[in-house]
């Protein structure tokens, strides 16, 4: 079947919109092939594109949904092995929090750390505590210390300190020789005490 249009048949000036039936089969042709461009246009536009952008949506959430199973799912699987490392981990932490020492402990610290100086034969000058310091989760406790002694007594004495139950770290020390030929050790040592947290 063919439909034999002749585009010279149409003449704009003689279509009277008003008697359609009566145009060219060219005319009838154009206007239906205008009007359904137009009512395809229309629908995309009213119909269609919203719907377009709401599946692009979904889509889109539908990939972020995935991949947030997938992380879920993996940790559930590892949910045993993360409840293990977990409870070793609150183990670990209670066996450090013994290393710090309480707060009715602190003044004893200034007790070991004397004790530890004078039994390598340590003669101190100076042992004072200085202005705590605040951190995030623990409380630093500086102590200003000074001594006078032989080289292998301070090396002694440090020896000590690290042996101590709590635990205590030097900073900032200073070795002097004196006219006596004894040396002159200063240091600041700081031990911690852990913030409770506010509930």
């Amino acid at each position: 079947m063919s439909l034999n249009i002749n585009l010279s048949d149409i003449d704009l000036a003689e279509l009277d919109f008003n008697n359609m039936g009566a145009w060219p089969k060219a005319g009838k042709v154009g206007l239906a092939l205008v009007v359904a461009t137009a009512v395809m246009l229309l629908s995309y536009l009213f119909l269609i594109k919203d719907q377009v952008s709401h599946l692009d949506a979904q889509l889109q959430k539908e990939q972020e949904l995935r991949l947030e199973y997938q992380s879920k799912y993996g940790k559930a699987i590892n949910l045993e092995l993360y409840q293990q490392q977990m409870q070793e981990m609150e183990k670990t932490f209670s066996v450090l929090l013994k290393q710090l020492p309480a707060t009715h402990e602190t003044p004893g610290m200034l007790d070991d750390i004397t004790f530890a100086g004078t039994s390598v034969g340590l003669t101190f000058v100076r042992i004072n505590w200085m202005p705590e310091i605040e951190k995030e989760f623990y409380t630093e406790l500086p102590i200003q210390i000074e001594v006078i002694g032989e080289y292998h007594q301070i090396g002694n004495f440090v020896s000590e300190i690290a042996k101590l139950p709590r635990i205590v770290s030097l900073h900032d020390f200073v070795i002097q020789s004196r006219e006596e030929g004894n040396q002159s050790f200063s240091v600041i040592a700081k031990t911690y005490r852990y913030k409770e947290l506010k509930k």
